[in-house]
């Protein structure tokens, strides 16, 4: 019967498509496998504290079942954007978190050009330390920042500790060398063809910049801000260590000071507060991932 089937025409596939296709089908039942887990992995920290934050502190200490909200309330919500200081935590992370991504976006893009397109003696050397400083710790380098203010303070009068917008100058020092990375390798995907058709019309390095690049290289600037604004939001050591006013931090620490009190902790209210300071970068992700991922890897076609 099957030699009458192959004789009379049948259709049959050859088995070189049929194990590629067994093979398809593994590796797409191994994709979903680790795509579910990789879900399930981060998505439960937020989500367990999203129905934290819905319950009463009462229901919070009882020995009840911690996924499930028995007796949901928006009190957390109610009294801690009721608090004048939580607003006063979010608004220094604001105003801080933007002048950080203009430091950073002028510094970079500019630097990032010179390096990409204005080839010069040591250039290159000095675009891959600009990337290496990133790699610095920030652990390290808080305590030579102490050293520095403490010497603007006796030769100047000028005292940087506990200020907030000490932050601003600080955090660029985290901010800039990786954007500045990201432009680079964004910059020199580019064509040069068009900035050298730029210059032979007369244009300047900095009108080719302003007119031809910035607009061609927009994913990739979009990359770097979305960068420094999470870097500015989230950071914590750099606030704990410069920052102990109440009325001078910022949102990170501001919840962990304000809400955690010796050994007693207002959970409810904490995860409160850490999902309200999440928001902003959540929904500048949510729209704006496609240029984020198209400027992270605008440098690997290149070529």
């Amino acid at each position: 019967m099957a030699n009458a089937s192959i004789a009379a025409g049948a259709p049959t596939r050859p088995v070189k498509y049929r194990s590629m296709s067994r093979d398809r089908r593994w590796a797409m039942r191994w994709s979903y496998f680790f795509l579910v887990l990789f879900v399930v992995f981060f998505l439960t920290p937020p989500i367990y504290m999203f129905i934290t934050s819905l319950k009463s502190s009462g229901e919070i200490s009882a020995a009840k079942n911690p996924w499930w909200v028995y007796a949901p309330t928006l009190s957390n919500y109610e009294e801690l954007l009721g608090q004048n200081q939580y607003l006063v935590f979010f608004r220094n992370s604001a105003i801080v978190s933007v002048c950080v991504v203009a430091v950073t976006m002028l510094i970079s893009v500019t630097a990032a050009f010179a390096l990409a397109r204005m080839k010069f003696w040591g250039s290159a050397t000095l675009a891959t330390g600009v990337f290496l400083t990133y790699l610095v710790p920030d652990t390290l380098l808080f305590i030579p920042l102490f050293k520095m203010f403490a010497f603007v303070r006796d030769t100047t009068g000028i005292e940087l500790m506990n200020h907030w917008w000490t932050l601003i100058i600080i955090y660029p020092t985290l901010s800039v060398p990786f954007a500045t990375w990201i432009m680079i390798g964004y910059f020199a995907s580019i064509p040069k063809e068009l900035d050298e058709a730029a210059l032979i019309d007369g244009a300047t390095w900095m009108q080719t910049l302003t007119k031809i690049f910035i607009p061609v290289a927009m994913p990739g600037i979009i990359a770097a801000t979305i960068f420094s604004f999470t870097v500015s939001w989230a950071q914590f050591l750099y606030p704990l260590a410069f920052t102990t006013s109440i009325d001078q931090l910022v949102l990170p620490v501001g919840i962990v000071t304000s809400l955690i009190k010796g050994d007693v902790f207002n959970w409810g209210q904490i995860m409160t507060g850490a999902l309200l300071g999440a928001a902003p970068p959540l929904i500048i992700y949510a729209f704006l991932m496609d240029y984020y991922i198209a400027g992270l890897t605008a440098g690997a076609t290149k070529g």
